[in-house]
Parts: C-alpha cells; structure tokens; sequence
C-alpha cells in the first residue's frame, strides 16, 4: 500500500491519503453511491453502481495506474473513504493531456481538504506520468467554491459550454480549465 499522506484536517479528523488497491471496491462502491444521492456537483445524479461494476472499474484504474496512465488518490477516515482525485490521461493525439477530477464527502468539505488533495495529485501525477503536459477540467459554473480552488492552484478558464449539464433537473453551464504541468 502506497501512503502519500497521513495526518489531520483543519478541524483535527485523521486521514490517510493513498493509492487504492484490491479489497478497495466496497469502500468505494458506499462512497460513490452516497455521493450520487447527494446530487451534488458530479456526473453521478442519483444512479447506483454495482459491486460487479465497482470491481471491474476498480481493476481498470489499477490497470492504468500500472500502466502510468492515471494517479489515483483515495481519503480514509476511520477506514471510511471520505474523498478521491485523480488524473487520467487521454490516448493517441491528447496523450499528454490528463482529465482532472475530485470528489469530497460533504462531512468533510470545508476541511482543507481540496488544496490539500490537489497539491497531492499534481505531484505525484507530474512523478508518475510522463507524458503528461496540461492538466484539464470541468466544473459546474454555479460551483464557485471549486473554481476558486481550481483558480488557486492555477487553472485558467479556457471555455464554457451552455448548458452543458443538467444538475436536479436544471441546465446550467459548464466551464472548461487547464493547467500547463510542465
């Protein structure tokens, strides 16, 4: 098990920070699941995963992180996971750009947690994939909390899409960022 951090939140809640591994898929099927009926600012609005599902993507994340195609980064409290990052990249003529994601458990938002997790994965994204050159992502623009993280950690906006998600039955935007890595 490879532990990139372990200490406490703001507010004194011990975490570890590490890269998942195999025995990881129920951890990580009750994470996705309950985020998903938060409805809050991710793709998942509400559907449930699978433990066959949560197996077979777990198996294809290691497969990647292997592969030094994707950093991967799980938060644990209590032996709970409470948070996930990674960076993925793309294939073929966008192999060096990596697809930026984040997700935190709503008890534990407000904690540090985001910058934390970020300066994490872009080390150790910028250690371990060599290919990768700009980091990317998408966030809802009504999500002004992470855009002003992803502005602090030196995203640039670059677009916006209309409408471009759909979050508890309303459109809203979508707004497009980089960050050159190297």
């Amino acid at each position: 098990m490879k532990i990139v951090y372990q200490g406490k939140t703001k507010t004194g809640k011990e975490i570890i920070i590490r890269y998942p591994q195999l025995g990881d898929e129920v951890e990580m099927l009750k994470f996705i699941n309950q985020i998903s009926d938060e409805k809050t600012f991710i793709r998942y609005q509400g559907e449930h995963e699978t433990l066959e599902s949560e197996v077979k993507y777990l198996e294809s994340v290691l497969n990647a992180i292997r592969n030094q195609k994707e950093v991967r980064l799980l938060v644990l409290s209590n032996n709970q996971l409470i948070a996930s990052t990674d960076i993925h990249l793309l294939d073929k003529t966008e192999k060096h750009i990596g697809i930026f994601g984040i997700i935190i458990s709503k008890d534990f938002r407000g904690e540090g947690l985001g910058t934390l997790l970020m300066e994490l994965i872009l080390k150790e994204a910028e250690r371990e994939l060599n290919e990768l050159r700009i980091a990317t992502l998408e966030v809802y623009a009504t999500n002004k909390v992470a855009q002003a993280l992803y502005r602090k950690m030196g995203f640039i906006e670059y677009g916006k899409l209309p409408n471009g998600v759909m979050r508890c039955g309303v459109f809203e935007d979508r707004l497009m960022m980089y960050k050159n890595i190297r």
